[in-house]
């Protein structure tokens, strides 16, 4: 069977091959590639490596040489700006492996990030090394490999303070056995969080100390946003097997105009000023949207992309709250939409929506 997705380092083991095998560059410990082939298979090369993240070099280099250095590091943003697609991608080329992961939520326990147990092996034989069940952090720093905590802003503030002394010690106490566990060289952490986003936890002072903080930013201009926005939809595309849409960039163009538009509160001309609705609003939410559209197109349409299949994927995307983003929604449609003639199927497909 093939995956749905997957894994960074399993998708693209050719490009990471072909990067060990011309790499000539000092290594840190543990990496299978040097800092500067890392960026370069993040943000490709412009022949056989492919972009991974479109953005700021500059702030790519920053997280690879934090990770070479004893700093864990924090990837911070709105919903949406490819923290956890970075992350993935940085594991996957420092350590071969993007799966020693740890999802947070509110009912992540310290389990999840020292260690549990077995509790039938337990009960039997009482506290073994055998009973012990390591976390992805534990397994890690045995290994001296990348782990990464997913939204550390959402786990409880007392199971976030569990990181401080893997953080600042690099151990891992074990007191039921009277042990610990010492990082290997080559171990460190890559977490994401957002701020702006419900059901959040501070990070306290202490914690926040032993973080380099990276801010992703939303994509700087409309061109780099499409170019995010098609390169993942063909991507997508494929691995569902889509049936083939003809090319969709007007429509693309088109659904992250009125993203950011809305997003900004300013019309692209600069003329117009406009309510923004409670949603982000994402770059992520725009690449859901056009592959939505593509379905609709391939299994229910003629195979063309068309303002109506995208146009309930918007309304869906933009209307959260019935009332205030209705009215946020409908005042765009009639002042800002309408008066654009080229627009006007969109318009009349969005209005029936």
């Amino acid at each position: 069977m093939t995956a749905l997705r997957p894994h960074a380092e399993d998708q693209y083991a050719e490009e990471l091959a072909q990067l060990a095998r011309d790499d000539d560059r000092p290594r840190p410990p543990g990496w299978r590639l040097s800092p500067q082939a890392v960026v370069t298979y993040l943000l490709g090369d412009g022949a056989k490596i492919t972009p991974k993240y479109v953005g700021s070099r500059r702030l790519i280099e920053v997280a690879v040489a934090t990770l070479a250095t004893d700093r864990a590091l924090l990837l911070l943003g709105v919903p949406g700006t490819a923290k956890t697609w970075v992350s993935e991608h940085l594991a996957a080329a420092i350590s071969g492996d993007s799966k020693l992961l740890v999802q947070g939520t509110a009912g992540t326990a310290e389990e999840a990030i020292r260690y549990g147990w077995n509790y039938a092996r337990l009960i039997a034989e009482g506290p073994t090394d055998a009973a012990l069940v390591p976390s992805p952090i534990m397994r890690a720093m045995r290994t001296g490999a990348i782990a990464r905590l997913e939204e550390l802003t959402r786990v409880p503030s007392d199971v976030q303070d569990a990181l401080i002394t893997i953080l600042s010690e690099k151990t891992l106490p074990v007191p039921e056995l009277n042990t610990e566990v010492q990082a290997q060289r080559g171990f460190n952490l890559i977490a994401t969080a957002n701020d702006r986003d419900r059901g959040v936890n501070e990070l306290s002072s202490a914690l926040r100390r032993r973080f380099n903080t990276v801010v992703l930013p939303m994509p700087a201009s409309a061109d780099e946003e499409v170019e995010i926005v098609a390169r993942r939809v063909a991507q997508l595309g494929a691995s569902l097997d889509l049936p083939a849409v003809p090319t969709a960039l007007e429509e693309i163009r088109r659904v992250v105009t009125v993203f950011r538009e809305l997003r900004t509160g300013l019309t692209e001309d600069g003329r117009t000023k406009l309510k923004s609705p409670t949603g982000t609003l994402s770059t992520a939410e725009a690449i859901s949207v056009i592959t939505n559209g593509m379905a609709l197109a391939a299994h229910f349409g003629d195979g063309s992309l068309h303002p109506g299949d995208v146009a309930a994927g918007i309304v869906g995307a933009v209307v959260k709250d019935p009332v205030s983003d209705g009215l946020v929604w409908r005042e765009y449609l009639e002042t800002v939409v309408r008066e654009r003639p080229d627009w006007i199927d969109f318009y009349r497909a969005a209005r029936d929506a």
